[in-house]
């Protein structure tokens, strides 16, 4: 039986987190999750990524550290007096910030001896849904979650590069064509399969969310789309629902 909860839960208790290293792949709003997790985790909290990001936001209120990784690595250590902290390596590309290797991260989230390190692991080039290359995401080994996020917004839409990134490797995973129009039952493949969401997780807790989630008809369709991921994959047993744009961001969490 599929269903949904009709308590009012936290973005944390909602994605099941409990410390350790937390990775967000996908598509549509991974930054915005990062940042409202950020706020809201409990204990002390790093940010990073392992792609490019742009730089840190005033509003993430935290202690940001921008070098090399040899100097980030010992500038950590100094950071206890700091709840929350951003660490990225500077970048030539104009605007953006360069990500750590997947290998440096756990070095950091243990040299900063942080409760919750929260890792930005995939580049979507700000569309609304994405399969991962040969080469994605970038994940650290071991991570304790993987949160697959896809936006509500590119159900109904046609397949293209406009809303899609890597359209082709949509296409792949979901037997979506190009020009099609995306269906609850494609976003529910690309969220199963593990060529598509569930790519290189390993061992790690996965909870999937539909973000952007911030009209009636988008939460009708969201739900759709977990009850067909549930019935397709036993690797997760619930799918989170959400809208970044409200106070409380959970519309619903759908479980068995």
């Amino acid at each position: 039986m599929h269903k949904s909860t009709g308590v009012r839960i936290s973005l944390v208790d909602a994605l099941a987190i409990q410390g350790g290293i937390v990775c967000f792949v996908g598509a549509g709003g991974k930054k915005s999750t990062l940042y409202r997790l950020a706020a809201a985790c409990p204990g002390r909290v790093a940010v990073t990524a392992t792609v490019h990001i742009p730089p840190f936001p005033d509003a993430l209120n935290a202690h940001r550290i921008v070098a090399e990784y040899s100097t980030l690595l010992e500038a950590v250590r100094h950071t206890r007096m700091h709840r929350t902290v951003a660490l990225a390596q500077p970048s030539i590309k104009p605007g953006r910030l360069r990500g750590l290797a997947p290998s440096e991260v756990p070095h950091i989230h243990e040299a900063g001896a942080f409760d919750i390190t929260l890792v930005k692991a995939d580049g979507a080039r700000s569309r609304l849904i994405k399969a991962p290359a040969s080469d994605e995401p970038q994940l650290p080994e071991h991570p304790s979650t993987v949160v697959p996020i896809v936006s509500a917004r590119a159900i109904g839409e046609r397949l293209s590069d406009s809303i899609a990134h890597r359209a082709d490797r949509i296409s792949a995973v979901t037997g979506a064509e190009p020009g099609e129009t995306i269906t609850p039952e494609h976003v529910a493949r690309l969220l199963t399969d593990e060529q598509g969401a569930l790519k290189g997780i390993g061992k790690a807790t996965v909870v999937p969310l539909i973000n952007m989630v911030d009209e009636p008809e988008q939460e009708a369709l969201a739900r759709q789309v977990a009850k067909w991921a549930l019935a397709l994959t036993r690797r997760f047993d619930r799918v989170v629902l959400a809208s970044m744009l409200r106070d409380a961001p959970i519309v619903a969490v759908i479980t068995r």
